[in-house]
């Protein structure tokens, strides 16, 4: 597909056939990505999944955990080959406004310090620092440091 031929995506709810196409953006997309079982457990543990399609195939997902009226973002990723195209503000909104619906007022996140396009997503999005994870997210070489960000709904 080339790039004038692409479309808008559609936002849509995660399912369990979305699994496989879930673990090979994760793939990509991370050093250190969730596993097959960590996707599974967050489809079936009753944590809110939404896609992000474009004619029908997977191009993003988020992940989101309620608790009383905070929402917990737990993943949210584009596949690299999509990436640069708005798609995951577009996601990000969606999830926000999925949030809203389910009666959350505020919104908290984890990111990598060196995930320097997702730091300047949430940002831009409303998204305040609210402290740090030390040695929170592995890497291959190590540990790395999470930004706790919290943004009103």
């Amino acid at each position: 597909m080339k790039a004038e031929d692409v479309g808008h995506p559609e936002i849509s709810d995660l399912t369990p056939e979305d699994l496989d196409a879930m673990l090979t953006i994760e793939q990509r997309a991370y050093a250190v990505p969730w596993s097959r079982g960590n996707l599974a457990d967050s489809l079936h543990n009753g944590h809110v999944g939404m896609a992000c399609r474009l004619e029908g195939k997977l191009v993003g997902y988020a992940f989101m955990m309620q608790v009383v009226d905070e929402m917990h973002l737990l993943n949210l990723t584009i596949d690299p080959l999509w990436q640069g195209r708005g798609w995951g503000r577009l996601l990000l909104e969606a999830v926000k406004a999925r949030a809203r619906q389910l009666g959350c007022t505020q919104m908290l996140l984890e990111v990598r310090h060196g995930n320097t396009r997702a730091l300047k997503l949430y940002r831009d999005s409303g998204f305040k620092q609210i402290g740090v994870r030390q040695q929170y997210y592995p890497t291959p070489r190590g540990r790395e440091d999470a930004i706790v960000m919290r943004g009103a709904l």
